[in-house]
């Protein structure tokens, strides 16, 4: 049996309501729970008939899926989001501010407080980059935070996102639904609201452009991959909602030392490209050669300064997980400051004393690759049979640099909607981070994903999870 203790956000000893949901658990009293099982199908209907969908990579069954959405919102109380807002802030313009760093001058290296192997044998980091300041002197334009809340009521960062983080049509359109189901909680309670992300991205990444641009204002479009890829939806939905042009490989090509689109008048200057293709694919001259998702030549435009590419090619370093358990000190090194929002303990695999820990505690540790993401790659060792444990054992001892290991989390819990009534269960946050020059704008909530299954501490869409409404209330 699990003996760890999970924090509920919902109820307190004693099964009272804690202060933020005490609004929402005298209404919920109230309900019938048949009329809100028939809400929450509907839900999955709306979702459905509007295409908010994802495809799972590597699977013989990988056609699109819904991400199951719960009914039950997490609260969040005012002065809470205020800590994190601060935190958030914080540990975002020490991001940029290493990137800026790690691709110019190099002061942390040269300071100690960064061994030089992290940044050498990192095949995030990107040497075309190097010398490179983007418009604005900004490398991450968009961050998604993933925090989590542990046993002891504290918030802890559990990643950074700062390359393509995804997720937030998903918060926008969890809102939508939840606005048009449950109008009156909302008449009820003072909740924040989050509409307004689309306009402040457009806003952020205007910003963000080349002082040399033609037009009144900025043009902007979003870069996809295409239809097969597992965020197209988001794509589409962040280009509509932006007002920004949604634009392919092909749509795209150089022209007079500009990135310019195809139109039915013929060839229009793009100034920002907010692209959801990654590094290696982003230009065949500069990368990978074979790809035909990126634009040949783009990043001489670059360099040229006559285009802005949100996020930064290069930033993936900073999702390195490797580089995760060095961001206390980056955030001092940077900011002066103490870190705010505090790391989850971390080992190094590639330090010998810190592997003998992990291979000899396996089953109590979440050992991730260095640089996995989605839930792939992983074991969380209380779940993992012994055979996957030593399966796992022979992969570390191959390639010890590729891994890190962390506790296992007692995640908190908030309830979802089941056939039986409340039930709790473990939840993280991606809060969603746009910065531009001299401004960090974090909207008021974020995306909850939720792991679905009993006992599961594992929140990845490609891995079962769901997902919720974030609501932070007003004072």
């Amino acid at each position: 049996m699990d003996e760890r203790k999970f924090f509920d956000e919902m109820a307190q000893a004693g099964e009272a309501p804690r202060a933020p949901y005490a609004e929402y658990a005298e209404w919920f009293s109230g309900e019938d729970p048949r009329t809100l099982l028939k809400k929450s199908a509907e839900a999955e209907t709306f979702f459905r008939r509007i295409g908010i969908t994802f495809n799972v990579y590597g699977q013989k069954d990988a056609q699109e899926r819904l991400i199951p959405f719960d009914i039950v919102p997490r609260i969040i109380a005012a002065q809470e989001w205020r800590v994190l807002e601060k935190g958030i802030e914080q540990r975002v313009r020490a991001l940029n501010a290493f990137l800026a760093d790690i691709y110019n001058r190099q002061e942390i290296l040269k300071a100690g407080r960064l061994p030089e192997h992290i940044i050498s044998r990192n095949a995030a980091f990107l040497p075309q980059m190097i010398g490179m300041m983007p418009p604005g002197g900004v490398y991450t334009h968009i961050v998604g935070t993933d925090l989590v809340r542990t046993g002891e009521n504290e918030f802890y960062v559990l990643e950074d996102n700062a390359r393509t983080p995804s997720g937030v049509s998903y918060m926008l359109e969890n809102r939508e639904t939840m606005l048009q189901m449950f109008p009156e909680l909302f008449s009820k309670m003072k909740v924040r609201p989050v509409s307004s992300y689309p306009a402040e991205l457009r806003r952020s990444l205007s910003d963000c452009a080349p002082p040399n641009f033609d037009g009144v204002k900025p043009s902007v479009a979003v870069l996809t991959p295409g239809i097969h890829n597992s965020a197209y939806f988001e794509h589409s939905f962040l280009a509509d909602q932006m007002g920004a042009e949604l634009v392919e490989a092909n749509d795209l090509k150089v022209i007079g030392g500009k990135v310019q689109m195809r139109t039915t008048r013929g060839y229009k200057p793009i100034d920002v490209i907010y692209r959801r293709v990654d590094d290696e694919y982003l230009d065949p001259l500069s990368f990978n050669p074979e790809s035909m998702l990126g634009v040949p030549g783009i990043m001489d435009v670059y360099r040229a300064g006559n285009i802005t590419i949100a996020n930064a090619p290069g930033t993936g370093i900073a999702d390195d997980k490797a580089l995760y358990s060095y961001m206390p000190d980056i955030v001092e090194f940077y900011t002066g400051e103490k870190a705010i929002l505090k790391n989850v303990p971390t080992w190094r695999c590639s330090e010998e004393d810190s592997l003998k820990y992990v291979l000899d505690n396996l089953a109590d540790l979440v050992v991730k690759e260095v640089h996995g993401s989605g839930g792939y790659g992983m074991l969380v060792g209380p779940a993992a049979s012994k055979k996957e444990i030593a399966a796992f054992k022979d992969k570390l001892i191959a390639r010890p640099d590729n891994y890190v290991a962390q506790p296992t989390l007692a995640l908190s819990t908030v309830p979802i909607m089941t056939k039986k009534g409340l039930a709790p269960r473990h939840v993280d946050l991606r809060p969603f981070v746009l910065v531009a020059p001299g401004r960090v704008h974090i909207t008021a909530g974020g995306l909850t994903r939720v792991a679905l299954k009993e006992g599961s501490l594992v929140v990845n869409s490609s891995q079962g999870g769901g997902t919720k409404d974030t609501w932070v209330l007003g004072d």
